[in-house]
């Protein structure tokens, strides 16, 4: 099964693509998708769609997963991020995707252990979990983190643990 984890943002979304076979994983590719932040916030959204509508017929994923939201100090920041991850969610339900959600904590636990993990712990773990692959930067990496998450919950699911 190919995945598509995501790791939405306005400014930088991660995304990383990788193949699981029961509890074997793959890494294919994965990237940042970046708008510029002088760009009116609907032609940055429509950029983003394009890049993700792309990426997918690229990839022809069978799932995708993304991000949850987190709320932010900054009320506008938290608002940004939703608008990014309701085009990536849009994106995966328009190609057919079934999609999987996963809390940031959730995805750090799964991967590293600890729910409270770093940035840097986060991307160490995908590094090991996927030897050889060159992570394209730290969104890039949360994203294979939510693709390894996915891949995992479906593995449990099928053998009837949740």
């Amino acid at each position: 099964m190919i995945i598509l984890g995501l790791d939405p943002s306005l400014t930088s979304t991660g995304w990383g693509v990788v193949r699981a076979d029961g509890n074997r994983l793959a890494h294919l590719a994965n990237g940042q998708i970046k708008t510029r932040t002088a760009d009116p916030l609907p032609q940055r959204l429509a950029e983003l769609a394009d890049a993700l509508e792309a990426l997918i017929a690229e990839h022809r994923p069978d799932a995708a997963a993304a991000e949850e939201v987190f709320v932010n100090q900054n009320p506008a920041s938290t608002l940004k991020l939703s608008h990014a991850r309701g085009v990536a969610l849009m994106c995966a339900a328009r190609a057919g995707l079934q999609v999987g959600e996963y809390a940031p904590t959730l995805v750090k636990k799964a991967v590293v252990g600890t729910g409270g993990a770093a940035k840097d712990q986060v991307h160490a773990m995908v590094s090991r979990l996927l030897p050889g692959t060159k992570v394209a930067g730290p969104d890039a990496a949360d994203a294979l983190a939510v693709a390894i998450t996915h891949a995992h919950h479906l593995a449990s699911t099928r053998r009837g643990v949740q």
